[in-house]
């Protein structure tokens, strides 16, 4: 049977979760796909309150743009995975309901404001 892994799609689009000491350019994958995760990451910045404060989070670490563009396109990815595998559309208040139960750091940065 055929099946795909989280894994698969962040080689195609060419996004990866930056927590690797090394880091290179990734030349094998999809150059429009990558270019379109990374432009809707950076509009959903403005869009998304999850992700306005986790670019904030990952711009306050000293993160460039880029890299914290980047690192919001890999959430975006894995999110985006998620719903495709389950068939269930994106619903921004249940993302935030389970953030909550998790004790996620994003919202810790909610309290401290």
């Amino acid at each position: 049977m055929f099946t795909i892994k989280p894994e698969s799609v962040f080689t195609i689009t060419g996004i990866r979760s930056g927590q690797k000491s090394w880091v290179h350019w990734r030349w094998q994958c999809s150059k429009f796909v990558r270019q379109s995760f990374i432009e809707w990451a950076s509009k959903s910045v403005g869009q998304s309150y999850w992700a306005g404060i986790y670019y904030a989070q990952q711009k306050a670490k000293g993160n460039s743009h880029q890299s914290a563009v980047r690192a919001l396109a890999y959430k975006w990815v894995r999110i985006l995975f998620r719903c495709w595998k389950t068939g269930k559309a994106y619903d921004e208040s249940k993302y935030l309901k389970a953030l909550k139960e998790k004790g996620s750091p994003l919202l810790v940065v909610e309290k401290a404001c």
